[in-house]
């Protein structure tokens, strides 16, 4: 099969590869579309030693069953296999499972290729009438929906039902998205790239800002970065939720001493449960998460020019689908 191998920092190569491996319940699933995450760039760029070269990296990916009893069925997939057996995944948080895998990092080889093995348990049917490059969105779209869960949770019912997210990339957008299909009415993004915010200003309607202009009870952090943390730190009001997603750094930022005197609740949010994951695919399916068209397509081949030009701060729109047969 063809794939994009990561072979050293920004070393992508687009060649032959044996097959995936298949674990014990695995299935192997066709990839008909596979998104570029951040977490793909952090480790192109040589950032994340839990992707080392080579690799296939790519997790959020949609695609045709191959083989077995369901061949032919169209899915959406949540790439983070748990062991099914510990308390977190007994009481569905299988997010935290200590045994935890995922596409993307040894020993799962990624999506950027032309087949990738998971088992069906973590498959999630789509329907006739969804695309499935709008169905690899499931995944980054997944990861807003269980940080606006837990940060909708956390809110105090008193407070004004208002957001900021910091971070208009595609999991600033898929916060906001989620953050107004549960129910928050007013969502504020900042986005301070120019060519970014214009995208967004045409593909969703909330308030696009270059810097925060207002406090928030909500403050969502989709960047991760100590820049970010402080104006999180800044603009959440007393008594307010900052859910920290993003992981573009891993220190400074956070005021606590104004956090512990004004009673902030800081959550940090990894990825998703696998309800998480069903009910945003059905969210998805059912149109609750706007149009989403606010991706690009390139094929697989290009691989190595898209990551180039993600890195240059080159690609207007928040999301980039690569395809593995075109």
């Amino acid at each position: 099969m063809k794939a994009l191998i990561y072979d050293a920092p920004q070393t992508l190569r687009f060649q032959d590869v044996p097959m995936p491996a298949m674990q014990e319940r695995d299935v192997l699933v066709r990839v008909e579309a596979v998104g570029i995450c951040g977490s793909d760039m952090h480790a192109f760029l040589g950032h994340d030693s839990r992707r080392p070269a080579p690799l296939i990296l790519g997790h959020e990916a949609a695609g045709v069953i191959e083989e077995g009893p369901e061949k032919g069925q169209r899915v959406t997939i949540n790439p983070l296999v748990s062991c099914g057996d510990c308390a977190a995944c007994h009481t569905g948080r299988e997010n935290l499972c200590p045994q935890r895998q995922i596409i993307s990092m040894p020993p799962r080889e990624g999506a950027f290729a032309q087949f990738v093995a998971i088992p069906p348990s973590n498959l999630v049917t789509v329907p006739e009438d969804i695309a499935l490059t709008k169905a690899s969105l499931a995944e980054p779209l997944a990861v807003g929906w269980h940080a606006a869960r837990l940060g909708l949770e956390a809110l105090h019912p008193a407070m004004e039902p208002r957001a900021l997210v910091l971070g208009g990339g595609a999991i600033g957008l898929a916060s906001y998205l989620c953050l107004r299909a549960q129910g928050l009415p007013t969502v504020d993004i900042v986005e301070p790239n120019p060519e970014r915010a214009e995208f967004l200003s045409a593909h969703c309607d909330a308030r696009i800002l270059t810097k925060p202009d207002r406090a928030a009870p909500l403050v969502v952090d989709a960047v991760g970065i100590a820049a970010t943390r402080a104006a999180a730190s800044t603009h959440v009001e007393p008594g307010g939720v900052v859910t920290h997603i993003g992981l573009g750094d891993d220190a400074g930022g956070l005021d606590i001493r104004r956090m512990t005197l004004q009673e902030v609740t800081f959550i940090g949010t990894y990825t998703y449960s696998m309800q998480d994951f069903r009910d945003t695919a059905q969210a998805l399916f059912a149109g609750e998460l706007g149009a989403l068209e606010w991706f690009e397509e390139r094929p697989l081949a290009s691989g190595p020019a898209t990551f180039e030009a993600l890195q240059a701060g080159n690609v207007a729109a928040p999301k980039v689908i690569l395809a593995p047969w075109d």
